[in-house]
């Protein structure tokens, strides 16, 4: 048994914003696979509107999970929030809109066992069309996520990118790259970010096929996304991990837009230069051994 009655050994984290009956559903689903006394939940409601949580206060069922509230701090730094406060030796980040199956912690931490696993990501289906699996992700010429089909023999295998959908890490290990980028704004990038940074820092990712979940695919989010907002966490990556001749093609990417003055500007404003110091100081390989690795076409 990996988890203890008075001290979890698995923390899990949800953020949420707006996420109508799906709270519900993703605690439902997680208890039933793991009981309370076995994992501690914490929910951190990113500044709802629509009492998406309210469910959890004053309820017996769901007394044992911990709701923090935050002000709109966007997804990094809700994710931040709630694993600062959080006791486990591993940390697991879940979307507040996915369903789980039995004994799923046991599996997904077992894989920690394995020589050199810093973090792991199960496989994910679509909670609409399950067949539909997709085993990590890797990006694209163009710096847009793809999902990975199934590692050789079904076996655990390195990843270049974990989804932000359920993603698993040694606390330790978490605390020593910093977390999520807090610098983020709103939605988009974090998880790619924190892989990235992730591998040149040295530590390793990987994905546990034998354990799948199923997510809510959306076509849209329940509060609003901007795309300058989506940009500029794009642009920040780039500063903060990438060579020059990668930074001038995000920025090629963002003229698509037609904002990237504006956003450039932003960015630099928001500490970027010193957070590539920082993240170039502290990395043990780069951008070119990490494109190399893993054959991105970036």
């Amino acid at each position: 048994m990996l988890y203890q009655t008075d001290q979890a050994g698995v923390s899990l984290i949800i953020p949420c914003k707006n996420e109508g009956q799906n709270v519900r559903m993703t605690l439902d689903s997680l208890f039933a696979a793991a009981p309370v006394n076995r994992v501690e939940y914490i929910v951190v409601d990113d500044g709802s509107i629509d009492g998406c949580c309210n469910f959890i206060q004053g309820s017996n069922k769901y007394s044992g999970v911990k709701l923090v509230s935050s002000a709109g701090l966007g997804v990094s730094r809700a994710r931040n929030m709630g694993a600062a406060i959080a006791r486990g030796e591993y940390l697991i980040f879940c979307d507040a809109h996915i369903t789980v199956p039995a004994d799923w912690p046991d599996s997904l931490v077992k894989t920690f066992r394995l020589d050199g696993v810093d973090a792991v990501s199960p496989a994910i289906g679509s909670l609409d069309n399950p067949d539909a699996t997709g085993y990590g992700q890797t990006w694209n010429e163009r710096l847009q996520v793809a999902w990975l089909p199934p590692p050789p023999g079904m076996k655990t295998a390195p990843v270049p990118l974990l989804p932000g959908g359920c993603v698993a890490v040694r606390r330790d290990v978490f605390r020593q790259v910093g977390g999520f980028d807090p610098g983020f704004i709103a939605w988009g990038h974090e998880d790619v970010e924190f892989s990235l940074r992730l591998w040149l820092f040295g530590y390793s990712l990987f994905v546990a096929p034998q354990v799948k979940i199923l997510h809510l695919f959306r076509k849209k989010h329940p509060y609003p996304v901007k795309m300058d907002h989506f940009l500029y966490n794009m642009l920040r990556l780039a500063y903060s991990h990438f060579n020059g001749e990668r930074i001038k093609k995000v920025m090629g990417f963002i003229e698509e837009a037609g904002n990237a003055k504006r956003i450039n500007q932003r960015v630099l404003k928001g500490g970027a230069m010193k957070q590539r110091l920082d993240c170039f100081a502290r990395r043990k390989h780069d951008d070119d051994w990490y494109m190399g690795k893993f054959g991105v076409p970036f």
